[in-house]
């Protein structure tokens, strides 16, 4: 009996039983993609062969007689990396590697595997998109892989991936990647919302069935999301988003789901001839170029993670030519900064209806916890009065709309770590004033109830 085919949309994974030019459910426009449903015979062996990826005889057990010898977390030898994934790589778990083309995935990879392929065991390698002799080729410039047990497979097949898997029983398997693999079972195209569901679950009960740690290589689209299903990212144990601007030498990975480790966990890493190298003080890195006493500088203590770091946040207010004012922001929500510039506006007097607004966060570094509002303030109000902050300042604190400075998390990390970059003086809300933290020597810590406070403070 012929079986019928269902037209699945791309974008959100909704079937619809002909084509249409637009999805009823996501309203995307020409997303919709035919697909034939498995086969009954078909579906029983995959059924046969998908679970019996899983451990036989598996039954429950006694929370008390759970045994974590075998969770035990394993080293990629890249310092950075281990952060971002919580202290290493656990066995068994499934993480799901997403950024740019050329940001530098498959450099990052290669170097994770050809340490583990050293120190803890084999390693398969599998490629969809570049030929072993590619791969080899970059292993040769990154040094250091010679000699290692790291197999490279040059395939999309799923099922002949999953049979190199069960023969060599590696401790490490990478797949580069997700949108190029495809199943047997299933008659569309790789990448499709079908074969990336079926890779993503493939891989799921191979990676705990067989308890080994698997890579997954995620492609994005336009607008910076993962491509494929949402499906994918739940699936998974860890998602990261591997960042960074083309014209600047760092790479920021930042996890954004881990069961793990913490969320919102960052990785600075410096693109080198060698490779990406680890960056053990991004905030040296960010505020390395940094021109002190210049108008519309500002120095922020942000946390990503467990790590604080400290970045410039640089404005540039300038009357507009066409009486049109412009806002625009670089690295932050612009929508948060239309919000303080009409805080700005209202409470502390600061006319800037018909001037044009530019913000950036120094060395393409993105910030997004609200903290960093007061350091926006700072920034324009420096501007606009053309009088540059004390370069021995740094600030942090949130803003609301009624000109309140309002307490944010882990006040104290952020000051200790100003204080070991060598700055006098924090310019904080008053909620966050620690006496534990008023006693540290070398530093003056200035609480702030508002706006008003903080700017007489900072331009006295």
């Amino acid at each position: 009996m012929k079986q019928k085919a269902v037209f699945v949309c791309q974008e959100c994974g909704s079937q619809a039983p002909k084509w249409a030019g637009r999805c009823n459910d996501c309203g995307a426009w020409n997303s919709l993609v035919e697909e034939r449903p498995i086969e009954a015979t078909a579906s029983a062996g995959a059924a046969t062969h998908r679970y019996g990826l899983m451990n036989a005889g598996t039954s429950a057990k006694l929370y008390d007689d759970v045994e974590l010898a075998n969770a035990m977390r394993l080293s990629t030898g890249i310092g950075e990396f281990d952060r971002v994934l919580g202290g290493g790589v656990v066995p068994g778990s499934l993480v799901l590697l997403g950024g740019e083309p050329g940001i530098g995935k498959s450099t990052l990879l290669l170097q994770a595997a050809a340490y583990f392929a050293h120190n803890v065991g084999p390693v398969l390698y599998a490629s969809g998109e570049e030929s072993e002799h590619q791969i080899k080729s970059r292993g040769d410039r990154l040094g250091g892989v010679a000699s290692a047990p790291l197999y490279l497979l040059s395939e999309t097949c799923i099922e002949r991936i999953l049979e190199e898997i069960a023969r060599l029983k590696p401790a490490l398997v990478i797949i580069d990647s997700v949108q190029t693999v495809f199943s047997l079972k299933f008659q569309s195209a790789p990448g499709s919302i079908g074969q990336v569901r079926e890779a993503a679950t493939q891989f799921l009960f191979a990676a705990k069935g067989q308890n080994i740690p698997t890579i997954l290589v995620g492609h994005v689209t336009k607008d910076g999301s993962l491509a494929g299903p949402k499906v994918l990212e739940h699936v998974v144990d860890t998602v990261l988003y591997f960042e960074g601007e083309r014209h600047h030498a760092h790479r920021v990975v930042r996890a954004v789901k881990n069961r793990f480790g913490a969320v919102s966990e960052l990785g600075v890493f410096e693109m080198t001839g060698a490779g990406l190298k680890p960056v053990p003080n991004p905030s040296r890195l960010f505020l390395s170029e940094r021109a002190s006493g210049t108008p519309g500088s500002a120095v922020l203590c942000c946390v990503e993670g467990s790590r604080p770091i400290l970045v410039e946040v640089q404005a540039l207010v300038s009357t507009s030519t066409y009486g049109n004012a412009r806002r625009m922001a670089i690295g932050i929500d612009q929508n948060r900064l239309s919000l303080l510039l009409a805080v700005l506006e209202k409470r502390a007097g600061l006319s800037l209806a018909g001037d044009d607004v530019y913000l950036n966060i120094a060395g393409g570094m993105s910030v997004e916890e609200p903290a960093a509002d007061l350091s926006v303030v700072a920034a324009v109000a420096s501007s606009i009065r053309n009088r540059g902050l004390s370069p021995s300042t740094a600030v942090f604190g949130e803003v609301g709309l009624s000109g309140e400075i309002r307490g944010i998390p882990q006040s104290a990390l952020r000051v200790r770590e100003a204080l070991q970059m060598g700055f006098t003086r924090v310019i904080l809300p008053t909620a966050n004033l620690d006496p534990a933290d008023v006693s540290l020597a070398g530093i003056e810590l200035v609480g702030v109830k508002t706006v008003n406070e903080a700017l007489d403070q900072l331009l006295p």
